[in-house]
């Protein structure tokens, strides 16, 4: 596949840059220091999937909160 190129597809484009910020903060939170411009091509992509395994970690938390009636902490 060519460099850029994206495989999966934001089915709300409203909600892209909330999904890139939440991103970039589950990347903070892990100890990833994102480049200004957040180009993180010379990123491990190991490390790119702590990220991705927080960011559903965290999503996963928010809804058993949700359905449990209580207010979603991040």
């Amino acid at each position: 596949m060519a460099a850029g190129q994206r495989t999966n597809q934001v089915l709300v484009p409203q909600a892209r840059p909330a999904l890139d910020r939440f991103k970039w903060e589950t990347a903070r939170a892990v100890g990833i220091n994102i480049p200004e411009g957040g180009y993180g091509g010379d990123i491990p992509s190991k490390m790119w999937g702590a990220v991705g395994g927080n960011m559903v970690r965290t999503m996963i938390q928010a809804y058993e909160q949700t359905l449990a009636g209580q207010t979603p902490t991040r």
